[in-house]
């Protein structure tokens, strides 16, 4: 039996689609947007679109988790007073202890400054009631391999991947073999070793 060190851990919380919220305080307004997302890149295009949207709005601050040990994140204030905005959106990402999710706070600004205290209050509101709309769902980390095999491999194959109960897309059973299938990190070592002993192919994609 796997001693605890040992156990790969893949299962983490995200949120299954967008959520939306709104705080308002002395004229200001912060409307808040959370999403899931599995990537930097996705961020910034959502972030830009929402800049584009909101062109009018003062700021544009968000923050991010990625990645099922939540080992990659971002915190941006955009012209707010330092870690007034960024940080605590990313307090309530991690507070509830999200990955793979993006919160952007749109603010109009009202006219009366509301001191740090209160841009803390407002940016941590906000966020806290997009995610709350938002949801919480639980996602397994993995990678799609591709397979290539024989003929005279496809019975143990399609067995390995029934035993496992494994997904699988792109089939190609033309002059070889080929197909697509998903694993689950804490599967890939036994997955691969038993790939090995049936002399298939196989790649990460």
């Amino acid at each position: 039996m796997d001693k605890p060190e040992n156990i790969i851990r893949d299962s983490y919380k995200s949120i299954p689609g967008p959520g939306r919220g709104l705080f308002k305080d002395n004229g200001s307004r912060f409307i808040s947007f959370a999403y899931p997302i599995e990537s930097e890149e996705e961020a910034k295009e959502i972030v830009s679109g929402l800049k584009k949207e909101y062109h009018d709005a003062r700021h544009h601050c968000y923050a991010y988790r990625l990645g099922h040990l939540g080992d990659s994140f971002r915190a941006n204030d955009d012209g707010e007073p330092s870690s007034s905005a960024g940080r605590p959106i990313l307090g309530q990402i991690d507070s509830r202890g999200l990955s793979d999710t993006l919160v952007v706070v749109v603010r109009y600004f009202g006219g009366i400054k509301l001191g740090i205290p209160g841009l803390i209050r407002a940016y941590k509101t906000s966020s806290a009631e997009a995610l709350d709309n938002a949801g919480v769902v639980e996602k397994i980390a993995g990678d799609w391999f591709r397979l290539s095999f024989g003929y005279d491999r496809l019975p143990q194959v399609m067995k390995l991947l029934k035993d496992m109960d494994l997904r699988q897309r792109a089939q190609d059973f033309g002059n070889s073999c080929t197909l697509e299938a998903w694993v689950r990190l804490a599967s890939e070592k036994d997955f691969l070793e038993k790939l090995d002993k049936l002399n298939v192919t196989c790649q990460r994609i």
